[in-house]
Parts: C-alpha cells; structure tokens; sequence
C-alpha cells in the first residue's frame, strides 16, 4: 500500500512515542491514519490482533467508511511517524485514487477472511460441528444490504444470522 503515500501531502505529520494509542475501540473520530514508518499494533478486547509495520497501512477506514465507531483500539509499538486525516470522509471525496487503494484492499481483506473460512468449512465438513454452520454464515454476510452489516460476539449475535 505504499502507493497511498504519493497522495498524503495534505496530511498532518505526525510522530508519536511507543504506546501512544490514536485510535480507540468504540469512540467515532473520523480521522484516518496513515504509516509513514514504525510499528503499529491493533487490538481487540484485550487481545492484540495484528502488528502493522508496512509504510501506507491505512488505519481508521472501516470507522469513516461504516460511519460506525472504531472496532479496535490502534496504537504505536514503536516510535511511529503517521500522516492524518482529521476529515477522512472529505480526503477520500477530494482523493478518489486513494479511496479505490482503500476498496482493493478491503477487498483483499474480505478475500483473505472469506478463503479461510471457506477452507474452514471444507476441513469440517460433515463434522457436526459449530464450524458447519460457515456456509450459512457467508450466505448470511453476503445478502445482508450494506449498512445492516453488524459483526459482534456470541454475546452480540445479530439475530438474522
């Protein structure tokens, strides 16, 4: 995603120490971030779910994109430099080139979740499992209009699934 730097001229530098958080689960910034260099960890829960060290990772895009809250708490494991947004919605209108970067790499990311889960599904085929049911769950991800779209636990299921 390198490619996203060429557009960020228009973004505020920003370096940041280790373990500064800029992104907080469950708060509506509207800002986008993007990694200019450093070591980025994403956390869920209390759970650290991927660590980003790619210069042009994008952070922010599902909270402006959804409209929706953050869905995980983002924050430097290094020193970090990031380039931000604080319109993110106004950037991508005025910036199309980098909101089609944004859509191929959500696509890849939807990609990448929906192999795996098929694959899932074909390892446990016939099993009886809970994994079974992974079938009806991409059916179920795949039909739902775009801004029903509502990802949560077992304590938050949504209830057309």
């Amino acid at each position: 995603m390198r490619a996203i730097l060429d557009h960020c001229s228009g973004g505020v530098r920003r370096q940041l120490p280790e373990g500064a958080s800029f992104i907080h689960e469950g708060s509506k910034s509207g800002h986008l971030f993007v990694l200019i260099d450093g070591k980025i960890e994403v956390i869920k829960g209390d759970s650290v779910v991927a660590v980003i060290t790619e210069p042009g990772a994008v952070f922010g895009e599902m909270s402006v994109l959804l409209d929706q809250p953050h869905s995980a708490t983002v924050r430097t494991a290094t020193g970090s430099t990031l380039y931000e947004f604080e319109n993110a919605a106004s950037f991508l209108r005025d910036q199309p080139a980098v909101a089609l970067l944004i859509a191929q790499l959500l696509a890849q990311r939807l990609n990448v979740a929906t192999t795996y889960l098929a694959d899932l599904m074909h390892q446990y085929a016939g099993h009886g499992t809970h994994l079974a049911m992974v079938g009806e769950l991409l059916q179920s991800m795949i039909n739902l209009p775009p801004m029903q779209v509502a990802p949560g636990s077992d304590r938050q299921s949504d209830p057309r699934i």
